[in-house]
């Protein structure tokens, strides 16, 4: 086996996303396999050098993990020859400069989404990127996540006939910061620093219908601050400029319509924080996060409406659990290590920029749409 090491510059990696599931769950678990196996007798070793603002945060990571590189100055960082790849996980109002810059220095480029703070950003970025010739992808998590992996498994076995309706639920109540610390920081609930659950939440919302069920054709939204006001780190009031609650109805190619609510103004009665029924001509999915039910044509119960009497059913013993078959590793891993056999063993990859801009396309449009109160129509993107 060849060793080849692999310098990822990684922007962002002090914030909750960029440490967590990038950082250790990604890159450095990689390291503790032993490095990506190319199947050709080379194994890509991941070399991170952190990025970022704070200089004291990047170091008690970097000791942390035993890591050696950190750098405050990315234009120097960019500049270095070794390093093959950038990766962005910052607040979005300073992603997109950010990325321009790398894309310039000729690196590839990997990055969180919303791509950029609006569509014309988002496709600049993809456009600079196919013209500079390096490769690019964006995060698409959700659906190499096990419940939506083995949702896709029914979807391409024919188990739901013709689909007919998609049903999402996610949120979970987020403190307001007085009497309990939030867990989300205060920028998210701020539009002036690129904050609000639309331009959250509706690129995650693309991918998942356009992976699964067909590309959204329009999309109609009702978004609103349920909370307007929060207390920041320093315990410290400030108002919610930024929506925190969006109800969408999106319309999908091929006619089936999909209903998303998110919110992080709600108590969780479901079993994940994220749940998608999918309901077909002949048979019906729930799907979360890990666990997927399922309840086909030939088993469906009859319920009969009686509000006079107590329901004599437990409608959830109904459904059947579809099982793992296989082993499932973590969802940004996977796409990580899809990426970067798209860049070093090229790989098809079709998760890229324009893809990210169609989520920043989503959101943009879903805020339109609720400030006009009209349902609009999503025209396809291209370079």
């Amino acid at each position: 086996m060849t060793r080849k090491t692999v310098r990822i510059a990684m922007n962002g990696v002090t914030g909750r996303m960029g440490y967590r599931q990038h950082l250790v769950r990604s890159i450095l678990a990689l390291r503790d396999q032993g490095g990506l196996d190319l199947g050709d007798g080379t194994v890509l070793w991941p070399e991170p050098v952190l990025v970022g603002r704070r200089e004291h945060a990047l170091r008690e990571i970097a000791d942390r993990h035993g890591l050696e590189h950190v750098s405050t100055d990315l234009d120097a960082v960019l500049a270095d020859p070794s390093v093959d790849i950038y990766f962005d996980a910052q607040v979005t109002s300073a992603r997109e400069e950010s990325i321009a810059r790398a894309i310039a220095a000729g690196k590839h480029i990997y990055t969180e989404k919303p791509t950029a703070t609006g569509l014309d950003g988002a496709l600049r970025l993809a456009r600079l990127a196919h013209e500079k010739g390096v490769r690019h992808g964006a995060v698409q998590d959700k659906i190499f996540l096990p419940g939506l992996l083995k949702l896709k498994r029914l979807i391409d076995g024919g188990f739901f006939g013709r689909i007919l309706s998609v049903r999402g639920e996610f949120g979970y109540w987020v403190f307001e910061g007085d009497w309990q610390p939030a867990q989300r920081p205060s920028w998210n609930y701020r539009t002036e620093d690129g904050g609000g659950i639309v331009v959250d939440m509706f690129p995650h919302w693309e991918y998942v219908l356009h992976e699964l069920f067909g590309r959204v054709t329009s999309v109609q939204a009702l978004v609103t601050t349920h909370i307007p006001q929060r207390w920041d780190e320093q315990g410290k009031p400030y108002d919610a400029t930024a929506d925190d609650a969006a109800y969408g109805i999106f319309e999908l190619e091929g006619g089936a319509v999909a209903q998303i609510n998110s919110s992080w103004a709600v108590r969780v009665h479901r079993d994940e924080l994220v749940e998608f029924q999918v309901d077909g001509t002949e048979g019906s999915a729930v799907a979360g996060l890990r666990t997927c039910r399922v309840q086909h044509r030939s088993a469906t119960p009859k319920p009969v409406w009686n509000p006079d009497v107590p329901a004599t059913e437990v409608f959830r013993d109904q459904w059947q659990e579809v099982p793992d078959n296989t082993e499932f590793d973590n969802g940004f891993k996977a796409q990580w290590e899809l990426f970067l056999k798209h860049v070093y063993a090229d790989a098809p990859y079709h998760w890229d920029l324009l893809a990210g801009a169609r989520g920043v396309q989503l959101a943009e449009l879903g805020l339109r749409s609720a400030a006009e109160g009209r349902r609009i129509d999503v025209p396809e993107i291209s370079l």
